[in-house]
C-alpha cells in the first residue's frame, strides 16, 4: 500500500478480532519503522512499552474505561516519552556525525533544553505524537488497523507498567485486525476552513 493510502485509508478501529495474533515480524516491522519517526536534535525520546502479559492487558483495560480495544488488539503499546533523554548521554545520538557537527549540536541540546521543563515535555510530547503516526500508517501499509488512545488514567498505568519518575505516557497505539468493516471517513472541514496564507 502506498503513502497516499494509507493515510486516506487509515481509521480509528475499536473492535479486534481477539483471536488474531501478529508474528513477531510484523511487529518488529512497525517497531522498527516508527524508530524512523523524526525527533528534535535527534533524541528519540520516544520509549515503546510493548504490553505482551494477558493479565496486564486486563489490568490496563480496567485501567482504560474497560475499553475493549486493550484485550482485543493483537498489539499493544503504551508510548512514553524520556523528558530526560536530552541530557542522557547526548553524543550517542551523534556519533556518527563529522567532529564540528558534534562539537556545535552536543552542547546546543544542552542550551536549548536545560532547565526548561515544559519545553522538555512539549517537545517529548511532539515526538510520541509523530511515532504514533508511524506506527498507525506503517500498520495499515502491512494490512493492520489501529487505535490511538489517551481515555485511561494515567497514574494508574503509570503504576502499573513501572514508569520511571523522568518519564511520562503520552498514549496508546492499539494495533490488529478489525472485525468489522472499515468506516467510512470521518466529516472533515474544508481546506478554506483550516489553511490560512502568511496569518489569520
Amino acid at each position: 500500500m502506498n503513502v497516499h493510502s494509507a493515510i486516506q485509508t487509515r481509521r480509528s478501529v475499536r473492535h479486534f478480532d481477539p483471536d488474531h495474533v501478529m508474528n513477531d515480524r510484523d511487529t518488529e516491522k512497525l517497531l522498527s519503522l516508527a524508530l524512523h519517526s523524526p525527533t528534535a536534535f535527534n533524541i528519540q525520546n520516544w520509549r515503546f512499552v510493548v504490553v505482551q502479559n494477558a493479565p496486564l492487558r486486563r489490568k490496563l483495560r480496567k485501567a482504560s474505561w474497560d475499553q475493549q480495544q486493550i484485550t482485543d488488539a493483537s498489539l499493544l503499546i503504551i508510548l512514553c516519552a524520556d523528558l530526560k533523554a536530552w541530557e542522557k548521554e547526548p553524543i550517542r545520538y551523534w556519533n556518527s556525525a563529522p567532529e564540528p557537527v558534534q562539537e556545535y549540536m552536543v552542547p546546543a541540546i544542552q542550551q536549548y533544553y536545560q532547565g526548561l521543563d515544559q519545553v522538555q515535555r512539549d517537545e517529548a510530547m511532539r515526538s510520541c505524537g509523530i511515532a504514533a503516526q508511524t506506527l498507525m500508517l506503517a500498520a495499515k501499509s502491512l494490512g493492520y488497523d489501529s487505535c490511538p488512545m489517551d481515555g485511561f488514567d494515567f497514574e494508574e498505568v503509570a503504576e502499573l507498567i513501572n514508569l520511571p519518575d523522568d518519564h511520562a505516557i503520552c498514549m496508546f497505539v492499539a494495533i490488529g485486525k478489525a472485525l468489522k468493516e472499515t468506516p467510512a471517513p470521518k466529516d472533515r472541514l474544508p481546506l478554506t476552513k483550516v489553511v490560512m496564507t502568511d496569518r489569520f
